[in-house]
């Protein structure tokens, strides 16, 4: 009829194929050589960068998500993750783990297999990349399903260093509460015997993390246990104590 508008059609979903290739023009763009070849020689590990400082990569992150928020559930996100984790850059892995921590409160059970699955098979191959995705995802993950804490102390005893750490930093979040002390503890004590330095600092930023829920516990654990444990990790752990108490600590656990 005269005068009728056509309806308009609705906006296709943007694919995470599609947000994937959107990151990563955008941080081509904002690359930096100088800056990346300083950010390689900061990890022991081979890594590649595009040289994109942090404020940017979260900010991209950001946008990338109001892009997509109210379209995407979990599963876009996870698979956007599956895209761009296969990137060597550091970059492109950080900003996927950005986007997926916005959905960390729909995360369905399959989650758990799914990030045991990108670190097993080290496509997060560095103390960063592990530090993005376990403490706000997997973090968020454990209170959702706190089952799952079981299953995670398994990570432990995992032959992959990244798998290894992520059992421990994925509780960096949930230290200061009450109910995940338990695990955090007997996650902590089984993994003294590893000789793995990216294991050990990460027992020590954990342990640490709990001293400040409850530092009586963190000392008498300390005490109890400290002589079994590296020494990296007794002094990561007790930053946060005064010195007085530092040093005697650094005494009392030290191996006779």
């Amino acid at each position: 009829m005269p005068g009728r508008k056509t309806p308009e059609k609705p906006a296709l979903k943007r694919t995470p194929q599609e947000v994937a290739r959107t990151a990563r023009k955008t941080l081509a763009g904002l690359a930096d050589p100088v800056k990346a070849r300083g950010a390689e020689r900061y990890f022991k590990e081979t890594v590649k960068c595009y040289g994109v400082a942090a404020p940017e990569i979260h900010a991209l992150a950001a946008d990338l998500y109001a892009r997509v928020r109210g379209d995407w559930t979990a599963a876009e996100a996870i698979e956007l993750c599956d895209i761009l984790f296969a990137d060597p850059e550091l970059e492109a892995k950080g900003v996927a783990a950005l986007v997926l921590g916005r959905f960390k409160t729909t995360f369905p059970p399959g989650f758990f297999a799914k990030a045991k699955g990108w670190l097993a098979s080290d496509l997060l191959s560095n103390w960063a990349s592990v530090d993005t995705l376990c403490p706000d995802s997997m973090g968020a993950f454990l209170v959702r399903y706190p089952a799952y804490v079981a299953r995670i102390k398994a990570w432990a005893f995992h032959p992959n260093r990244w798998v290894k750490r992520a059992s421990l930093v994925s509780f960096i979040k949930l230290a200061r509460k009450a109910e995940f002390l338990p695990a955090i503890y007997e996650i902590s004590a089984s993994v003294f015997a590893v000789n793995d330095d990216l294991v050990q600092k990460a027992n020590g930023w954990l342990l640490r993390e709990a001293g400040k829920a409850d530092p009586d516990r963190l000392e008498q654990f300390l005490l109890a246990r400290g002589p079994a444990m590296p020494r990296t990790t007794v002094r990561y752990a007790i930053e946060r104590f005064p010195e007085v108490q530092r040093k005697a600590l650094l005494l009392r656990t030290k191996q006779s």
